[in-house]
């Protein structure tokens, strides 16, 4: 599977084709002649705050040292200074390899260039590290791709739940310091940009920018604080009927917004098939998700590092990505809309969230 992984390209967007083989660095010495069993592996991970970040810190520290490494693995709590010690510390402990999930892609850029410049090779893990040469490789599930599958599965859930339009909607974004948030955002406006136009949607706001939809640090509360003034100010006498969520917090805290002043639950997406949205989902609370399993992302990350490690360096891959200073090779995983018709089947080697969804 990770092979067909690997040979996917799933999204456009600033890519072009990548030669047959990714050679490390030639000054990087110490990687190009791999590195010793029960090398020390820095993890860094942005936070702990949502299901996904909770997972990747769980299986690192279960995978990594089932492979033989030593995982030594920090999470920041969202902020950067924070982010950029750990870092530092990981270079200080002789890691190997540095795998960073960062809070903003565009603030790393100096610790990572001296990460690599002691002969140490920096993954980015589910985002893209922006504005440094510091970075070998990132590991992610296609963000345009997963904007679009997110729109498509709104246009969806509108048909279904609310018959014939035309419907009214309004549009969410994450996190502006996420590199993916602003994709995610391109691609569900590649999908509904049309149909904005001819007028079978229409956001009632007004408001279609990502930046005035994006959601300040991914919060939760933030998300249904705007959506307690869209509905007070624009809905008074409308009904609302979708609505376009980066993720499933969002959407659970867009749908409670909903309910509390009295209009029907939209249709809704939503990302990272979370337990409690996959319950929510099962119960009819909300139309789907888009999930992007996370221990295939840390198997695919694991596998380039036992690449590395055996002096292989970066695997070949088709998909690359300029970062601002330096095209970076991208090992993109396919992610996948979730609904209550095809739930069991998406999970049914996930004997955690097949669970949920009981009859």
């Amino acid at each position: 599977a990770l092979v067909m992984v690997l040979s996917m390209t799933a999204c456009g967007g600033g890519r072009t084709e990548a030669p047959e083989t990714k050679p490390a660095d030639s000054n990087n010495e110490v990687a190009n002649g791999g590195f010793e069993e029960g090398a020390v592996i820095g993890v860094s991970l942005p936070w702990l705050g949502t299901q996904n970040w909770k997972e990747a810190e769980e299986m690192f520290k279960t995978e990594l040292e089932a492979a033989g490494f030593k995982p030594l693995i920090q999470a920041a709590d969202n902020k950067v200074p924070q982010q950029q010690q750990q870092i530092e510390s990981m270079i200080q402990n002789g890691a190997k390899v540095i795998v960073v999930g960062p809070i903003d892609g565009t603030q790393l850029g100096a610790v990572l260039e001296q990460a690599k410049a002691e002969g140490i090779y920096v993954i980015g893990y589910d985002r893209l590290l922006e504005n440094t040469t510091g970075v070998d490789g990132v590991v992610q599930f296609g963000s345009v791709k997963t904007g679009e599958l997110q729109a498509q599965a709104l246009l969806d859930g509108l048909k279904e739940m609310k018959g014939e339009g035309p419907w009214n909607i309004e549009l969410f974004g994450g996190g502006p310091a996420d590199p993916n948030a602003p994709n995610f955002f391109k691609g569900a406006m590649s999908v509904l940009q049309p149909l904005i136009d001819d007028g079978t949607l229409t956001v009632v706001s007004g408001q279609m920018d990502f930046t005035q939809c994006a959601t300040m640090d991914w919060d939760n509360s933030k998300a249904q604080a705007r959506m307690d003034s869209l509905l007070s100010g624009f809905y008074a006498d409308k009904e609302i009927h979708g609505v376009l969520s980066p993720n499933d917090g969002i959407a659970r805290a867009i749908i409670t917004s909903c309910e509390q002043a009295g209009q029907e639950i939209p249709a809704i997406s939503g990302l990272d098939a979370e337990n409690e949205t996959i319950e929510w989902i099962w119960a009819g609370r909300q139309y789907s998700t888009v999930a992007k399993p996370t221990d295939a992302l840390v198997a695919q990350t694991i596998e380039i590092i036992k690449s590395l490690q055996a002096g292989n360096g970066m695997p070949a891959t088709d998909v690359i990505v300029n970062n601002g200073k330096i095209d970076v090779a991208v090992y993109e995983l396919p992610p996948v809309v979730v609904t209550k018709d095809n739930a069991k089947e998406v999970f049914a080697n996930d004997p955690g969230r097949m669970a949920l969804l009981a009859d």
